[in-house]
């Protein structure tokens, strides 16, 4: 839609699309507009579809192995329980800040960045989101293809030399390989393409139903393991105690931080569809401590469970992949129903952590050029490019790559929240996101905020350089070193920058930019 086409329409337009039914109001710029990030019409989502939404976050090969691994670290089970508990509480707390603001404003994360980036400068945090979304996008894709390929093995045991990449390899992925990474990817397309309501109906049913197989499976274990041998120590080296106990626990709970920072930064992306503030408020708690804790605990039954019946891997270590674990039982009924589990619960966490992300990330870029099916489809067929196999394969690469990406997601959660509560006291004037004009609330400089642009590069250089020179046990707090710094440094920019270096039109008098948020009704959808 072009601008003379909307400066057309006499009253606010009502435009179903993928993304919800969405206002478009006349005066709104088409170059900051479309149908996906205009503010929604109606919020719908109750308690019920944001506890669905962590269950189907959560619900996944890589969240598998990571709780697992959590019971692996050295410390008592006792101080991973504690750790488990203050970790994801502390994540309940953050994501309820985070979500606030485009709940609020019934707009999508990349659009809520607007108030401290500037309606141009909000591009930086959505490439930035985006591009980290397309990486995990195409790890989980490929993590979760494996299991096809296990299943084929499974029952054409004579389509194994097709699984070996040394053999008949392509850009380094077997034909079967790729046969279960473009089943995955389909799958995945066809979910997205029918809209966020198709995405709502499809984690609402496969939350509770990959739950009730992760039961079955654990039970199944435990029986024909003995509740003798469910242990809830991973570890197989000495127990650490004292100051090293302290230490790792500490480290731990960074990492469970740290885990979640990803769908944590873009929650907006979904809490916009939420009914209320409480009804957001309350599926996080119950997706967020009371689920996370139970499946943390039914993980570690599982894998300590399947250490004894079917074994440890090659080279003597526990198996905390569910995908090998199920993939190793000798039950054909079960180990097909378990890997397609796992398959649908890893289609699930990627549809909501990193294709609706990149989605509404890519189609802010350019609103009347990318729709929010084009940008997923974007972020799809980029996951493909870069090749998630070798990137996954190659631990040094994949370190570099997704730790000074994920470095960046501290600096930008800071920056958010120092704007929305401190320097807008919690108010968004929602028309004043669409618009380009120099009064406008957001437009800054030309569209610019310079205080959020140079606290980004500013707060990111220090959590980059403990990723590169770092030792790891500093690395796993580079999310907390970015999130501290973005907001001092953002709150600080915001107080003591001349209000002439911020916006273009200071100098003529528009001197409400400066201090009167608090004095301008924010406007709802």
């Amino acid at each position: 839609m072009t601008n003379a086409e909307i400066q057309e329409i006499p009253i606010p337009e009502l435009a179903k699309h993928a993304a919800g039914e969405s206002v478009i109001k006349p005066e709104y710029d088409s170059s900051l507009t479309n149908e996906d990030l205009a503010p929604l019409k109606e919020q719908k989502w109750t308690w019920y579809n944001i506890f669905a939404f962590w269950m189907s976050d959560i619900h996944s090969v890589g969240g598998y192995v990571f709780a697992g691994s959590l019971f692996a670290l050295g410390i008592a089970a006792w101080q991973v329980l504690v750790v488990l508990v203050l970790g994801i509480v502390a994540v309940y707390y953050l994501c309820n800040l985070v979500a606030k603001p485009s709940q609020q404003a019934g707009v999508p994360y990349p659009v809520t960045t607007r108030i401290c980036f500037g309606v141009k400068g909000a591009n930086v945090p959505a490439i930035i989101r985006g591009l980290i979304a397309v990486v995990w996008y195409g790890i989980q894709t490929y993590l979760a293809s494996v299991a096809f390929g296990l299943l084929a093995i499974k029952f054409w045991p004579s389509l194994a030399e097709y699984g070996d990449s040394g053999t008949h390899a392509f850009l380094g992925l077997s034909p079967l390989g790729w046969a279960g990474f473009a089943i995955m990817w389909v799958l995945q397309a066809i979910v997205f393409w029918n809209g966020m309501e198709a995405i709502r109906k499809f984690i609402d049913f496969c939350g509770p139903a990959v739950y009730v197989v992760m039961v079955l499976l654990a039970g199944y274990l435990i029986f024909e393991a003995g509740w003798d041998n469910v242990h809830f120590d991973l570890s197989e080296g000495p127990e650490l105690s004292g100051w090293s106990s302290i230490t790792m626990m500490i480290s731990a709970f960074a990492l469970v931080v740290s885990y979640f920072s990803g769908p944590m930064l873009n929650f907006g992306d979904f809490s916009r569809y939420g009914k209320s503030f409480s009804e957001v408020k309350k599926g996080n708690f119950w997706g967020l401590p009371v689920n996370f804790l139970f499946f943390s605990i039914l993980v570690v039954a599982t894998v300590s469970a399947g250490a004894t019946v079917i074994g440890k891997d090659a080279d003597g270590n526990i198996i905390t992949d569910p995908v090998h674990i199920v993939d190793k039982i000798d039950n054909t009924t079960a180990a097909v129903l378990g890997v397609l589990t796992f398959a649908i619960a890893t289609i699930g966490i990627n549809i909501v952590a990193n294709f609706v992300s990149p989605a509404f990330d890519f189609s802010n870029v350019a609103p009347t050029k990318v729709s929010w099916r084009a940008g997923g489809m974007i972020a799809a067929v980029g996951s493909v490019l870069i090749t998630p196999w070798n990137l996954f394969n190659n631990p040094t690469a994949i370190h570099y790559t997704m730790d000074t990406l994920g470095a960046v997601i501290g600096p930008l959660f800071g920056i958010l929240l120092a704007d929305y509560y401190l320097v807008k006291k919690q108010k968004i004037v929602v028309d004043d996101l669409f618009t380009t004009k120099p009064e406008g609330r957001y437009a800054y400089r030309n569209g610019w905020n310079p205080v959020a642009v140079v606290s980004v590069i500013v707060a990111s250089i220090p959590p980059i350089a403990v990723v590169i020179w770092g030792t790891a046990y500093a690395a796993s707090f580079t999310w907390f070193i970015g999130a501290a710094l973005g907001f001092v440094v953002y709150r600080l920019g915001m107080k003591y920058t001349p209000k002439e270096y911020l916006y273009s039109d200071y100098a003529e008098g528009a001197g409400h930019h400066a201090d009167d948020a608090e004095e301008k009704v924010a406007v709802t959808a």
